[in-house]
């Protein structure tokens, strides 16, 4: 970003589909967060008398480089720390208890359940991984996440932003009895799924959108419930696909999913939902594979099993290329940043796997 005065979450023109579109300015101030006019910069300076004031105050800072407040930082978020367990494991361990508690006192049989297990001659693992999860098992686990949000609330609290009774997403009246009781599983399940698929997102941002979500939760102090969780996930995955994702997705295109839907909404809705999280749209590595990690104890508790497969020579080879691949985008991005060591380098070059 550098001392240009510039928007930091969209570019002034932006590239979609071959067309050129114009940056709306509300939308520039509303992800930046800074409506306060900035001095300009004389336009001749002399060379003996350099203007450093002036150039320090074009230094935009980015949305990532905000400072906590206070309050906020006297409270660990869990996602914002990664030391600190996420609210949907929290929330589901009562249930699975309970489970675990009914097969015990039920004496169910588990000889149906085909799992395999490693031993010193056979190792056994899946194709998930923190880098490349699996799409179909994050996005299931991530709808048990919102299941388990809704169904152990701790009140009803929201705002008219996210109410679908204020905004419909569709020209169909819903019956009433549709905001009183917690959906189901399946149904919020299908309902991410189709907008995952029709925007062509990948497992990452649907961990990422969890993150979101929960950081949401927590700094405006709101519960998930049947009123508001769809325009929250929408909310979540349309901020996640244009902070993460390299071409971005136009308001517009959400749109031609809920015909009932308009721009200004989703603009609305984008504006606020940056300004209910204080524009902290950072994701850490840490809190990332944290999330990671406990969808995937989720997912192990609530029996949804990712296939697994013999590591043979062929599979162990393939898992060596992805490795080296993350590694090289590492270094790549980080010679974009700053100077990298030498050592570094050369280890990352000649990392070698044995195989037997």
């Amino acid at each position: 970003m550098g001392n240009t005065l510039n928007c930091c979450v969209c570019p002034k023109w932006g590239w979609h589909r071959g067309h050129v579109w114009p940056c709306e300015p509300e939308i520039c101030e509303a992800a930046t967060g800074n409506t306060t006019p900035v001095a300009p910069v004389p336009v001749v300076v002399e060379p003996t008398e350099f203007a450093f004031e002036a150039v320090e105050s074009l230094h935009v800072h980015h949305i990532h480089d905000r400072e906590i407040p206070e309050d906020r930082a006297l409270e660990p978020n869990p996602s914002d720390d990664p030391r600190e367990s996420t609210i949907f494991l929290q929330k589901s361990q009562t249930d699975v208890q309970e489970k675990r508690k009914s097969n015990h006192m039920n004496h169910v049989s588990t000889k149906h359940f085909t799992k395999k297990y490693s031993s010193c001659s056979t190792i056994y693992l899946d194709d998930s991984t923190a880098s490349q999860p699996h799409l179909t098992i994050i996005v299931k686990s991530v709808a048990l996440a919102i299941y388990y949000h809704m169904k152990k609330r701790d009140a009803d609290k929201s705002l008219d932003m996210f109410d679908e009774q204020l905004h419909p997403l569709t020209q169909e009246k819903m019956p009433k009895e549709y905001f009183e009781y917690v959906p189901e599983h399946k149904f919020i399940y299908r309902f991410v799924h189709v907008l995952f698929k029709a925007t062509n997102l990948t497992a990452e941002f649907a961990i990422v959108t969890l993150i979101y979500i929960e950081r949401l939760l927590s700094y405006a102090e709101i519960d998930l419930c049947p009123t508001n969780w769809k325009r929250i996930v929408m909310g979540a995955i349309l901020l996640t696909s244009k902070v993460w994702k390299d071409v971005t997705i136009w308001n517009r295109e959400y749109c031609r999913l809920f015909v009932n839907t308009s721009i200004e909404d989703m603009n609305e809705l984008e504006r606020q939902f940056l300004q209910l999280i204080d524009y902290n749209v950072k994701v850490s590595g840490s809190v990332y594979a944290k999330y990671y990690f406990d969808l995937r104890s989720l997912a192990k508790d609530s029996s949804l099993h990712l296939p697994v497969y013999l590591l043979n020579k062929e599979r162990a080879q393939n898992l060596e290329a992805i490795s080296r691949m993350e590694d090289a985008k590492i270094f790549y991005s980080a010679t974009m940043r700053r100077s990298f060591s030498a050592d570094n380098f050369i280890n990352l070059q000649c990392s070698k796997a044995i195989i037997s």
